[in-house]
């Protein structure tokens, strides 16, 4: 058994730089070896941790040999790595990461008519699936990390999915395979035992050959008869007369060879997909019924747990999708998907699912989801149970270790009690989700990793919990590959010949040991604490006096360590989540990067004083605070919250630049410069003047500032006593930016307003200076002032709060802070009242007029082409329903929504010399090209004042508040007689 790597091979001595400096020279790629790149590529999505040498970015397959060469020079061990989202450890060690998903990410070549295609290993599966839609074909295996998981980290752990059923897993649909030998040796495997490149290439495959048909009777009494069966190496794909040798390196770990190219196999696309969302009882009931659904012909029949519904109704993302599907309260649900290209068959098959189901004395337990729509939302909610359910709050969680053991269907239910009551021997209980149609349930005890008793019955656990399966006739490992956590389990699972079998084939491609030891063969101890990133010694010092208040989060550190790495802010698919990784590529700029580094370095593993390091400053220099990651990571990792912390410490400890304390304290003086506004706005006209505040203050000047005009000014305050308390009381909350720049946004809201019937009030506010929402401050961690003025507001709203207005907005991440951050500032019943009375002006109309409440005289805009964008903060509150609700109620405006993240530009983020680029490509990503298609005579529509802002300086078009278009839609009102 593989011993635990010392920590002190992961310190970069000299013999590590003198690796460095030979990889830099050799390589194309960039090359890190300092401890936050290397902490961001100690943990994949399991428990486990271990600090590498350093990490390399291969370009090419040149790249890759020159770093496996001058590895085995240094003696260095090499993982090869994708997305890092495995669930077992199997890209960590202590040698050279290789991250292939940044470069080497290309279709090298695609054949629709033969129904091939070869991608580069750090391809994305829903990049690839969304090319190959237009032809009518996919890619069958689908995990639930489709949104980021790659084609080399699928190849390796033999990935499957929930459609396995009837598309099987990735060791069925890969053709070939290129790669390189632990030497650099370029080969090729592929069907009928084609192979090429590299002499010993031959050599071996005669020897991979001759060895699993010597083993012939022990394999085919051996292996587990089920589908899931992913563990060991693929000698059984061998014992075919002309065998596919490229299916001995499907799963097979990065521990044989490193992939640099993979040729796939295509399916056809089903034109049509229905689902049945079944309803059960109990546990045991939805397990006992399996099987009998199976023989329905579906393509999948995926388990929802109780856990996941409970879980999932605090989740603002899956509330509403999981109140759609389920009627009363289920104990737990099953997803049936037919798929075809008759839809009337389809439809025949949903109903021999109800008969089904109530001949199994069930009536009435099945929700019929038909709508493409609806049916993503659900497949959404499945796609995220393991996330959901790490969601609980707390030390412990629920731990991948016996993920993904599958039993025929026949002992399913046996199985799970017995499970189930393992878990509660040892004082625990587990949750349950994914592909019952194939037997392989992924059931995570909860556990406390913190704790040696934590680890203690971890290692119980397994240990019966293998014993169990091999009793139920089924396998260890169905899905998620051995890596650390099963590869221990093979002699019990295989015995010892098979096992002496597997050592064989390693030792034939890899006898140095050099690729990602201690995976399948001579494996570490699963439950060796020293691997674990919750080990011995952890302690998350919290940062001292927090400003923010983080009771809800158990402390800052338990907000950071809600990451459970599941990669999900790496996604490349829709949503918000994460704009800094989509224009970089970078893990140190995405949600899960950020999140390690602040836990590496609140723990003391980054040296002294790494929370408030340079280092750490980079790290999360380009979070534009979006708020993505609060509403899409499925843990709800909030990472805007944490960035403001963080810069309240950065600026206690190293001060603010001059450009810093003119962003924060806009709100102070914007009532004296708004009454020189001809010179302030000077920079932009005067030639040279935008150059010097480059130079001068960092402003950079490939942007236009903001355009001072006359201010907005209040009407007459109103006392609260004048709030009638109907439900028609609004105030008006006039925010910094749109006041001093664009106040024709609040009079049209005002006339809005006024025309739909509510009464407007204008708060009475101490001094002379208009109410703030202290969001300038906020985001340059001046937090003492940002408490200020939240006080003041909260002060000055409360009564009208409390005499039953509601409090309306235009600028997102100005309104939402009373719902978000002023919880966190000022505690207390008055700012939980100021939450839940406060609405963008846009929610507050969609909710009244749904509910006929008010209404609205609107001209019909003759068939006008509008085009929206949504600010971050409207869909990270799940406000975008709302606007899209209000301005298709236009009546003859055809409106179209870009499907985009964040527009780039975040409050001062765009302005920045040093981040202006990069605000730039985050806009390049769909929003700039979006509006430079679009009609010339289209409304361009962004709430935001950043949005429209970089829509202006990026695409050269106006974009405008949906107030705005109401506005100008608005009936003439009629003059008094």
């Amino acid at each position: 058994m593989t011993k635990r790597p010392a920590q002190a091979m992961a310190a970069a001595g000299s013999r590590d730089m003198a690796l460095e400096r030979r990889l830099s020279k050799a390589m194309q790629g960039e090359v890190r070896f300092d401890a936050f790149t290397r902490g961001r590529y100690a943990t994949d999505a399991s428990i486990y941790q271990i600090m590498p040498v350093g990490v390399t970015f291969p370009k090419s397959a040149a790249d890759v040999e020159a770093a496996l060469v001058i590895a085995r020079e240094n003696g260095t061990p090499v993982i090869a790595r994708g997305a890092g989202t495995s669930q077992n450890g199997q890209p960590l060690g202590a040698g050279l990461v290789l991250d292939f998903s940044r470069h080497m990410n290309r279709v090298e070549f695609y054949d629709p008519a033969s129904g091939h295609v070869t991608v580069q290993p750090g391809h994305v599966l829903a990049r690839l699936n969304a090319r190959l839609k237009a032809d009518g074909l996919f890619f069958p295996v689908e995990p639930s990390t489709a949104t980021r998981c790659t084609i080399g980290g699928m190849t390796a752990n033999n990935s499957s999915g929930a459609r396995s059923l009837r598309y099987g897993k990735m060791v069925d649909n890969v053709a070939a395979i290129e790669a390189l030998l632990p030497d650099g040796q370029a080969f090729a495997f592929g069907a009928g035992g084609a192979v090429s490149g590299a002499s010993v290439a031959g050599t071996l495959a005669r020897a991979m050959t001759s060895l699993a048909d010597r083993e012939r009777e022990e394999i085919e009494r051996v292996f587990p008869k089920v589908q899931r069966r992913v563990g060991g190496y693929n000698l059984d794909a061998l014992l075919s007369p002309a065998p596919n040798l490229a299916h001995l390196l499907v799963g097979s770990e990065g521990t044989l060879a490193l992939s640099t190219s993979v040729t796939l196999q295509l399916s056809r696309l089903p034109r049509h997909r229905v689902m049945g969302v079944c309803h059960f009882p109990s546990f045991r009931s939805a397990m006992e019924t399996t099987r009998h659904l199976v023989e329905l012909e579906p393509v999948a029949v995926e388990l929802v747990d109780n856990n996941v519904l409970v879980l999932g109704a605090d989740i603002p993302l899956f509330r509403r999708t999981l109140s759609d599907i389920t009627r009363g309260q289920p104990d737990c649900l099953l997803i049936v998907e037919f798929a075809g290209d008759d839809l009337t068959a389809l439809r025949a098959d949903l109903r021999r699912l109800d008969a089904c189901m109530a001949d199994l004395g069930f009536p009435d337990a099945v929700v019929e989801v038909v709508e493409r729509a609806r049916q993503a939302q659900v497949w959404g909610v499945r796609e995220a149970c393991l996330n959901i359910m790490m969601s609980m709050r707390g030390d412990g969680k629920p731990v991948s270790f016996i993920e993904d053991c599958a039993v025929p269907l026949e002992h399913l239910a046996d199985y799970t009690d017995a499970v189930t009551a393992l878990f509660a021997q040892h004082g625990t209980r587990g949750t349950w989700y994914a592909h019952a149609s194939v037997g392989c349930l992924h059931v995570r005890p909860i556990l406390d990793m913190k704790t040696e008793d934590g680890a203690r019955r971890m290692r119980a656990i397994a240990e019966a919990a293998c014993e169990l399966v091999k009793r139920f006739k089924g396998s260890h490992s169905g899905e998620h590959g051995d890596g650390i956590s099963r590869s221990e389990f093979h002699g019990r699972m295989f015995g010892t010949r098979l096992v002496s079998a597997f050592e064989q084939v390693k030792d034939g491609f890899d006898p140095e040991n050099q690729l990602n030891p201690g995976k399948i063969v001579r494996p570490y101890r699963m439950d060796d604490r020293e691997l674990m990133r919750f080990g011995p010694g952890y302690t998350a010092a919290e940062p001292a006096r927090t400003a923010l208040d983080w009771s809800a989060w158990g402390g800052f550190a338990g907000a950071v360590e809600m990451c459970n790495n599941n990669g999900a802010c790496r996604s490349h698919a829709s949503g918000v989540m994460c704009p800094s990784w989509r224009a970089t590529r970078d893990e140190q700029h995405v949600t899960r990067g950020r999140a390690n580094s602040l836990r590496l370095a609140i723990s003391g593993q980054l040296g002294p004083d790494a929370f408030t390091s340079p280092e750490m400053k980079d790290t999360l220099d380009l979070c534009v605070s979006c708020k993505g990651c609060r509403r899409e990571c499925p843990t709800g990792v909030d990472m805007a919250r944490m960035k403001v912390e963080f810069l309240h410490h950065w600026r206690a400890r190293h001060g603010s630049s001059l450009r810093d304390r003119l962003i924060a304290f806009l709100p102070r003086y914007a009532p004296a410069l708004s009454r020189l506004r001809f010179f302030a706005n000077l920079r932009d006209v005067v030639p040279g003047l935008a150059l010097l505040s480059e130079k001068m203050l960092g402003f950079s000047a490939r942007r236009s500032l903001p355009v001072w005009r006359k201010p907005w000014r209040d009407a007459a305050p109103s006392a609260p006593a004048a709030v009638v308390g109907d439900g028609r009381d609004l105030v008006l909350f006039a925010d910094t930016f749109n006041r001093y720049f664009e106040p024709g946004n609040l009079a049209a809201a005002q006339r809005v307003l006024a025309a739909a019937g509510y009464r407007l009030h204008a708060p009475e506010t101490p001094g002379r200076r208009p109410l703030c929402c202290g969001r300038t401050f906020l985001s340059g961690g001046f937090l003492e002032q940002a408490r200020e003025e939240a006080r003041r507001t909260v002060a000055a709203l409360a009564p009208y709060v409390a005499a039953g207005a509601r409090v309306v907005g235009l600028e997102p991440s100005c309104l939402m802070t009373f719902r978000d951050e002023y919880e966190a500032l000022v505690p207390g019943s008055d700012t939980s009242a100021l939450a839940s009375a406060s609405a963008l002006a846009v929610e507050t109309l969609a909710a009244d007029l749904a509910q006929g409440w008010v209404s609205l005289p609107l001209r019909d805009q003759g068939g006008r082409q509008a085009l929206l964008h949504g600010h971050c903060h409207e869909k990270a509150f799940g406000a975008m329903g709302a606007v899209e609700t209000v301005l298709r109620s236009v009546p003859g405006l055809a409106v179209s929504v870009v499907d985009s993240s964040c527009c780039g530009m975040a409050g001062a983020f765009g302005y920045a010399r040093e981040t202006a680029d990069v605000s730039f490509a985050m806009g390049e990503l769909s929003l700039l090209p979006a509006v430079r298609n679009a009609s010339p005579g289209a409304l361009v529509v962004a709430d935001g004042v950043s949005c429209r802002h970089q829509i202006g300086d990026g695409a050269r078009r106006e974009a405008v508040h949906v107030l705005r278009v109401l506005d100008e839609a608005l009936e003439p009102m009629e003059e008094p007689a």
